[in-house]
């Protein structure tokens, strides 16, 4: 991971950023129900301006992934609670998986949270998600089904909490 750089986007790569996470949503099939969240995905500059946005991007500028931070009451803010940090939108570049960049941006995530002081993070997944939810599990999240939620019938979402 040494060749991988975490930092917020420069706004000329917002749209690489955008497309690296519409890709990853719909290479998991994660966007065949969701007719218009495509362009939700890829609106980093929106994102940017109601959340922080961070990218995972390698020694040629190359975009590998997407993380959207959000704060308790915001915009983007789903389940979080005062006193925590949510994240969302987490999306790896397929041809990039396998080579922690997920870690990293969840890394970079927690170290977020360490420095505005907030004791939790939270965050909402997709019920099939199950990748996802694997690197979760590995990196000490714990499940938080009594936050679990339904934004539209045909879509379940499950969350979880780590202290950090």
């Amino acid at each position: 991971m040494s060749d991988v750089e975490i930092r917020p986007p420069r706004p000329e790569e917002y749209a690489a950023a955008g497309e690296v996470t519409v890709l990853a949503y719909d290479a998991d099939g994660h966007l065949a129900a969701d007719v218009g969240y495509d362009a939700v995905l890829r609106d980093v500059a929106r994102r940017a301006e109601e959340a922080e946005v961070l990218v995972a991007v390698d020694g040629t500028g190359e975009v590998l992934g997407t993380v959207t931070i959000v704060h308790p009451g915001s915009g983007y803010a789903e389940i979080s609670r005062p006193g925590e940090l949510e994240f969302r939108m987490l999306a790896v570049a397929p041809p990039a998986r396998g080579r922690g960049v997920g870690e990293a941006l969840i890394k970079a995530v927690f170290d977020r949270a360490r420095a505005l002081g907030l004791p939790k993070v939270v965050l909402s997944s997709l019920d099939r998600m199950h990748s996802a939810h694997r690197l979760y599990e590995r990196l000490g999240f714990a499940r938080l089904p009594e936050r679990d939620w339904r934004p539209f019938p045909h879509v379940s979402l499950i969350a979880y909490q780590i202290d950090v």
